[in-house]
């Protein structure tokens, strides 16, 4: 396997992620959703809010946009459109990058931080990045549910979407 096929199978997975991750939580009490607990973000709601605006970002930054706040600074949606807004954006970063030729993983991009400062990455680090940023916060997810009652996640690990995959073919 290609580091290229590999990222664009790693944002095939986050999508899959997500959705599982979104399916579970409208299944449950949606005044959990904005529940306070200690933690990186302090609710459910809050968590998911980051995880799309990182996502957005990173993608806008891939199609060389240099967004200047995140989304979730001004959003002010209901959960339920919430939830739509994560998928489709985890959706779109699927298609851009399954789209890019092999030699985008290798090239770089030159963008701006949010504070204006500018950087620039490896195309596969900040995808890399990104999909790992997301996973991780969807570990909070699971930990904030677990705090507030819910016993029941679904198991998002990567190795899980890989096995699915193979029993599918």
């Amino acid at each position: 396997m290609t580091l290229e096929n590999l990222l664009k199978d790693y944002c095939s997975y986050n999508l899959w992620a997500n959705e599982l991750t979104v399916h579970w939580l409208k299944s449950k009490d949606q005044d959990l959703m904005e529940r306070e607990i200690p933690s990186s973000f302090p609710s459910l709601r809050s968590t998911l809010m980051h995880i799309w605006a990182a996502e957005d970002v990173w993608l806008n930054r891939l199609k060389n946009l240099s967004p200047t706040e995140f989304i979730s600074e001004t959003y002010t949606g209901s959960t339920a459109k919430l939830f739509e807004h994560l998928l489709q954006n985890s959706e779109l970063f699927k298609y851009f990058v399954q789209r890019q030729s092999d030699d985008f993983f290798n090239n770089t991009t030159i963008y701006k931080h949010l504070n204006g400062k500018p950087n620039e990455q490896y195309n596969a680090e900040i995808i890399l990045h990104c999909m790992q940023h997301s996973t991780y916060h969807r570990g909070q997810i699971v930990t904030i549910a677990r705090s507030l009652g819910l016993t029941d996640p679904p198991k998002t690990d990567y190795i899980e979407y890989v096995r699915q995959k193979q029993t599918e073919l």
